[in-house]
């Protein structure tokens, strides 16, 4: 049995059951890295960090994180690819290959599966693995969602010829069933998790959604059923996901489901959950959820949901990230009169997500499901690994990844893979103009990540006059 880690009260407090009178903020027990989480993963040594980026990379990411980082400069780029002078013909033409050379080499790993599968094999090359995302948006009708899959397939059919380096596809339920059914299925899972006798009957078998602390206000009134049409409809999206988690099973190519916000997360969570029951077999997860840490019915959720799978014998995987949508989230709950659903401090949403890693890796330890550790934080990227070698999960073990945006986070990447952990990019492609609001959102958040790029680009230029002063500039 492996040594736990995490201090009893804290188990206690993760493992009993929760209930409406105790608050998110009692539950969470912020946990400091320990001093040797310093020496697993070291930050410090910029030439061992970067020892396999050409200069002339160096230089490009030095000047993109820079101008992405320039509130000024988001402001302006967001402003224009959002105002009418994208509908003249020439002047998209110009700005959309501006932007190619620039925020989307950086950001993106090329136009096509060609593009992308070499990009690939330039990270593989470089000890990181990669997570082929077909970067396509929501779509609003069946005829967008049969396209999108077909580009779903050929992204996994593209990752067969590529190293074996490819630890994931990436997918949007948004993207494969219509967002207006979403929005629909969501409110009447939120009425039924309201009222128990509230019968549903297309529903399958799935893992809890919701927890007492879950935001509910999205639905007030009780929703009418489902027409046949949109019946019709749902049943084609489950044939579309079903067909992507069969090509994947296939093909041994784990499949992560992305979060949206919280109006549309129940149905993603019970397209995740019902097709995960049906595929995650043989102690091989092959269908992955995610749980977004800043949302304060995060670690309940994510507990309720591990443990019913244990229950039934299904393998489950999950992605935990910290979430994406703060503003569009407050201003929601707000304009209906409701507290936010986003924790209230950074501190609550990072001793949340260090709290859920804990929970995780206690269960890889002890041979239970797998996870993605999708984190920009450095203290949390270092605390899990610290955990994770205490617990004595061994380095290269499958259920265990970090990862983080291509072309972010970059020496945090580096850092953990010289300690011996698999650590993989987040690695978007199709055409520019498609990809945009992809980019839009990347240039949003990086202005969020200010102290991670800020310690990248501090790193890279350190690097960069290394090298100047001892003229290697052959890399």
């Amino acid at each position: 049995m492996a040594r736990r880690l995490l201090p009893a009260t804290t188990l206690r407090l993760f493992n009993r059951r929760f209930n409406s009178t105790v608050s998110t903020a009692t539950v969470l027990q912020t946990l400091k890295p320990e001093p040797a989480a310093l020496t697993i993963v070291d930050l410090d040594d910029h030439r061992k960090l970067f020892a396999s980026v050409s200069t002339s990379k160096l230089l490009r990411s030095s000047i993109n994180l820079g101008l992405t980082s320039n509130e000024t400069f988001v402001d302006f780029g967001m402003w224009v690819m959002n105002s009418r002078l994208m509908e003249t013909s020439l002047v998209r033409d110009v700005i959309l290959k501006t932007v190619k050379h620039t925020m989307f080499e950086h950001f993106c790993a090329g136009e096509t599966t060609e593009e992308a599968g070499e990009c690939v094999r330039k990270i593989h090359d470089a000890g990181l693995r990669g997570m082929l995302v077909y970067a396509v948006e929501h779509t609003s009708d069946n005829t967008g969602c049969d396209r999108n899959l077909e580009g779903f397939l050929r992204c996994v059919e593209f990752s067969k010829s590529l190293p074996p380096s490819v630890s994931f596809v990436i997918a949007k339920i948004t993207a494969i069933c219509p967002i207006s059914l979403l929005r629909r299925v969501s409110d009447l899972l939120r009425w039924q998790y309201k009222d128990p006798s509230f019968n549903l009957p297309w529903k399958l078998h799935t893992l809890p959604i919701f927890s007492t602390s879950s935001p509910l206000y999205h639905t007030l009134q009780k929703p009418p059923p489902l027409t046949p049409e949109e019946e019709l409809d749902l049943e084609l999206a489950h044939q579309r996901l079903q067909k992507l988690c069969q090509k994947c099973v296939q093909e041994n190519m784990p499949l992560l489901i992305d979060a949206e916000d919280t109006s549309l997360q129940p149905a993603i969570d019970y397209f995740t959950y019902s097709s995960a029951i049906k595929h995650n077999r043989d102690g091989n997860p092959i269908v992955y959820g995610t749980v977004q840490a800043y949302l304060k019915d995060a670690k309940e959720r994510l507990f309720m949901a591990s443990k019913a799978a244990e229950k039934l014998g299904v393998p489950m995987g999950f992605k935990l990230v910290r979430g994406a949508y703060m503003s569009s989230e407050t201003e929601s709950a707000s304009s209906l009169g409701y507290d936010s659903p986003i924790h209230n401090s950074i501190d609550e949403t990072h001793a949340c997500y260090n709290d859920c890693a804990g929970f995780m890796l206690e269960r890889i330890a002890n041979g239970n499901d797998a996870v993605v550790f999708a984190t920009h934080n450095i203290d949390s990227g270092k605390l899990a690994a610290c955990r994770a070698r205490n617990l004595g999960i061994q380095k290269g073990n499958r259920r265990l990844e970090f990862a983080q945006l291509y072309g972010m986070s970059d020496a945090l990447s580096f850092g953990l893979r010289n300690a011996g952990f698999q650590v993989s990019k987040y690695l978007p492609y199709g055409p520019v103009d498609m990809v945009m609001p992809y980019l839009l959102r990347r240039a949003e958040e990086n202005r969020g990540l200010l102290s991670t790029s800020n310690i990248d680009r501090v790193l890279i230029w350190k690097e960069l006059k290394r090298r100047i002063k001892s003229l290697e500039f052959g890399r």
